[in-house]
């Protein structure tokens, strides 16, 4: 007599499908190496002319590295940071970078281009021609062409004082009297075509129905710009101030040609001290090290600016 199989079987149980095994499938290796394969050069190049000289001028910066009369080299720890500080010559340079900073990018090329854009916006198409063209002319001229035009300008018998000399206004050697004034002045003439241009897109990108409905509640024009235009490029403002601010704080030809950093060091910013320090004085560490506090300055900015973007308005 045979057993015969119940009527009512149970459910099939299924089983559980076993685990991976531990560590990454060799397909999905083969896969992100063949997705990186495209991109490789431009990691290589950047790893070759971007990082590898940042990495080896940190290294420079502690060491007392000169440019001739040097056997080899040795490792000062931060002696040249500290040399930096104790020197009057580079706390000058600070202030004056400083000054220079926020009159010529800040304050000049920010505040004269949102006025350009502004007035631009209201002027007839012949007149945003021609302003333009003029400012942008400005801007695209090599930064030695630059420098040599206003030195023309501003020296002793130069345009500025046959100017002041035809209205019987008293005239000066600006170069010597107020070197970071005229300085200034030549990177807000060279720089504001910059502004203007950010400011002009972001104020395109205003809603007309929005200034209109201002105009028709009785808003002047000094609260449309305080509480609509300001409030709604206030992100283009960020982004314009950081980018001025960093191209201002690497400034050399211009300031090279027009003053050498002179009188007696009264228009010498940090770009023309390192370049004294390292290839003047063949102080090649000591420069290096200026070098990098230059940069930990407009890190700074930076972060400040980057702040100031995070919040959406």
């Amino acid at each position: 007599m045979t057993a015969t199989a119940p009527e009512h079987a149970g459910p099939k149980v299924r089983k559980a499908p076993a685990p991976p095994a531990s560590g990454t499938r060799p397909g999905s290796v083969r896969r992100s190496l063949f997705r990186a394969l495209p991109v490789s050069p431009a990691v290589v190049l950047l790893l070759l002319f971007l990082a590898g000289p940042i990495v080896y001028c940190v290294v420079i910066a502690f060491t007392d590295l000169q440019l001739t009369g040097q056997a080899e080299e040795s490792f000062v720890g931060f002696d040249n940071f500290t040399r930096a500080f104790r020197d009057e010559a580079f706390l000058n340079a600070v202030w004056l970078t400083l000054v220079f900073t926020v009159l010529s990018s800040l304050i000049g090329q920010n505040t004269l281009g949102l006025a350009l854009a502004s007035l631009m916006q209201r002027a007839s198409k012949p007149v945003r021609t021609l302003t333009g063209g003029i400012v942008v002319t400005a801007w695209v001229l090599p930064e030695v062409v630059a420098g040599f035009l206003l030195y023309a300008f501003f020296k002793r018998e130069g345009t500025l004082n046959a100017i002041l000399d035809w209205l019987h206004l008293p005239s000066q050697n600006w170069l010597f009297t107020l070197p970071i004034l005229a300085v200034s002045f030549a990177n807000v003439w060279r720089g504001t075509a910059f502004s203007m241009l950010v400011y002009s897109a972001a104020l395109n990108e205003i809603p007309k129905e929005v200034t209109e409905a201002a105009e028709v509640d009785g808003a002047s024009g000094w609260r449309r710009m305080w509480h609509i235009t300001l409030p709604m490029i206030r992100r283009s403002i960020g982004t314009n101030l950081m980018l001025n601010t960093l191209q201002t704080l690497s400034v050399f030809g211009l300031i090279w040609v027009m003053t050498r950093g002179g009188p007696s060091g009264k228009s010498q910013t940090l770009p023309l001290f390192m370049y004294e320090q390292a290839f003047q004085n063949s102080l090649i560490g000591y420069g290096t090290a200026v070098a990098l506090l230059l940069l930990l300055i407009g890190s700074l900015f930076s972060v400040v600016y980057l702040r100031l973007l995070r919040t959406e308005v």
